[in-house]
């Protein structure tokens, strides 16, 4: 996919690099208790992998890549949704909703919590030891959502080229002004905004105000 490359010194890049080495190495241990514990739920709640069989993810530069989560639907819950026939106005409301449902019959109960929180997501840090991600960064899109969604927002266009040209972040500044209740033409606003506007300092405040958005549930689904 194409991209508009917004340029950051060598310095920026090469700060934020280490910082999500060492965040990401640092907490990868310090969550390896929960880690344990939510793979251990997982396995009792329902059947199914560990972690979630996703379709890949546009990363920087638009190549995808597979993203590490915790499961927290049903197994086969992407193919479901997408083929099976019972399923088809439930896509086309996923569709319709920026590729977000509310009321998801595929999560599971002990999902609920995990999404909830954001428990699910915390394999990605994973992801960002292996230059995939970041710890800020705009949101992984899938392909094919960002394919209907520019359809559905023409305008929208160079924001997801100026978007594609950073690595995804695991939090960042949609997520925490309000995440999965703001649509896709603003969530995508905010994050070209981010990549424009992006710098250290920028990054920590985000990754400060991320604790409280996990903890208090807000706009997840």
């Amino acid at each position: 996919m194409p991209y508009i490359e917004i340029k950051k010194s060598f310095y920026y890049e090469f700060a934020k690099r280490m910082m999500d080495i060492i965040f990401s190495s640092t907490l990868l241990i310090l969550f390896f208790p929960i880690i344990l514990i939510v793979a251990l739920a997982i396995k009792l709640d329902s059947k199914g992998p560990t972690f979630a069989d996703t379709p890949e993810r546009v990363g920087k530069g638009g190549k995808p890549f597979k993203m590490y989560k915790f499961r927290s639907m049903i197994e086969n819950a992407h193919e479901i949704l997408r083929e099976n026939p019972k399923f088809a106005k439930l896509y086309s409301e996923y569709k319709k909703g920026s590729y977000k449902l509310k009321d998801d019959p595929r999560v599971t109960r002990v999902g609920h919590f995990l999404r909830k929180h954001s428990l699910d997501e915390v394999p990605q840090f994973l992801n960002v030891v292996k230059g995939e991600m970041s710890l800020v960064g705009p949101r992984a899109y899938y392909p094919d959502e960002l394919r209907e969604q520019q359809k559905k927002y023409p305008h929208t266009r160079d924001d997801v080229k100026v978007v594609l040209s950073v690595r995804p972040g695991i939090t960042g500044y949609w997520q925490v002004s309000g995440r999965s209740e703001i649509n896709f033409d603003k969530r995508i606003e905010m994050d070209a905004a981010y990549v424009e506007k992006r710098s250290i300092l920028y990054d920590l405040v985000i990754i400060l105000k991320t604790p409280w958005a996990m903890v208090s549930g807000k706009g997840a689904l």
